[in-house]
């Protein structure tokens, strides 16, 4: 299913009964996040996911919500000790049964996108480190998407080196977080013979033309044929799924606003101190330049390490995981605003008459 890189991307397809077992699984638990592992194996580069199962999510009792828990459980499960445990018993079994027993990553769940954060980064740096470096983040949402961890943000993320200076030395973007991966789904030869099996009913004489949209909808074609017209296509009412996209957006962009401001904080924090540091070693130099003319004993000028604190700089690792969000939402109304303008132009004579003759 999910194709991977040995240098450039290539692959083959993987089995849809996989699909359909991770959309169930997320449509139970909607819109909890939910997680679960993957297995398949890999053939010429390629990895084939051919069978995948869920996690276990441990439900905590009300008192142990604290705020050093973590909101959802389920997101935080593939690196649990426990799953690890319960994961390598369910291989075993299918390995008992005959079946392709070679974990290769894990799935979760996602709602408008929203995948880019700690515990997905967290989740996929654990499988790359402990499982295998191959392993591959399936995300549904709703449609499957593989992503890994690029080797130069993996390198950053072991190190914790996320300062202003470390990415400029390691010329690592927001863009370099993930490397996503082409993925291709198929069916079984038996259930693809089937599907070209499937025919609609003959109509025993030809049909009238409806008078109306109404009529064509309530018509008998509509009920009874397999492939019904669909006509939402032609409704020129912003979509709600373009609003709720733009109002994440709008939040991940305020977010990184915050982010910015916190920076910029820091750095006026630093400079007063530095400046504060320099004013105090230009008296101490003047005041060990009069001892040494009085021929006193100097006193030591590293002293200022002992007064004055410097600011720690924050991590820019949340930065850059609000950037690649923004990409991600910004990719999302990229792809459906298509369709909404073109209908808009299309109408625009009717919506605004006096446009049209000038």
């Amino acid at each position: 299913m999910a194709e991977y890189e040995r240098s450039p991307p290539y692959g083959r397809p993987g089995r849809g009964l996989v699909v359909m077992k991770i959309i169930k699984h997320s449509t139970q638990a909607f819109p909890t996040t939910v997680t679960g592992s993957i297995v398949g194996m890999d053939v010429g580069g390629t990895l084939e996911v051919t069978n995948s199962f869920p996690f276990p999510v441990v439900e905590m009792p009300p008192e142990s919500h604290f705020d050093t828990a973590a909101p959802n459980p389920a997101a935080a499960a593939p690196r649990a000790k426990a799953n690890a445990v319960y994961q390598a018993e369910m291989i075993r079994m299918l390995r008992e049964v005959n079946i392709d027993a070679n974990n290769v990553g894990w799935y979760t769940s996602a709602n408008m996108g929203n995948f880019v954060n700690m515990n997905v980064i967290e989740n996929q740096f654990f499988y790359q480190k402990e499982m295998n470096e191959r392993a591959v983040a399936l995300v549904h949402d709703p449609e499957p998407e593989a992503f890994r961890l690029s080797p130069k943000f993996m390198a950053a993320f072991r190190e914790n080196k996320f300062t202003a200076d470390e990415l400029q030395k390691s010329n690592l973007r927001y863009q370099d977080i993930f490397v996503e991966l082409p993925v291709t789904i198929h069916n079984s030869h038996l259930i693809t013979s089937f599907i070209h099996q499937l025919e609609t009913p003959k109509q025993s004489r030809p049909a009238d033309l409806p008078p109306s949209l109404a009529a064509l909808e309530s018509g008998a074609p509509a009920k009874s044929t397999v492939l019904t017209p669909n006509f939402d296509n032609l409704l020129l009412s912003i979509d709600p799924f373009m609003e709720k996209n733009c109002d994440l957006l709008l939040d991940s962009i305020e977010t990184h606003h915050t982010e910015t401001n916190n920076f910029q904080y820091y750095q006026r924090s630093l400079a007063r101190e530095q400046t504060k540091i320099n004013n105090w070693q230009q008296k101490r130099k003047a005041e060990n330049a009069t001892r040494a003319t009085l021929k006193q004993p100097l006193l030591p000028e590293d002293e200022w390490q002992r007064l004055f604190k410097l600011p720690q700089e924050p991590s820019r690792l949340e930065s850059m995981l609000n950037s690649r969000q923004v990409e991600q939402y910004s990719r999302q109304i990229d792809n459906f605003v298509a369709s909404t303008t073109g209908k808009m132009f299309a109408v625009k004579g009717n919506l605004l008459p006096g446009e049209t003759a000038k």
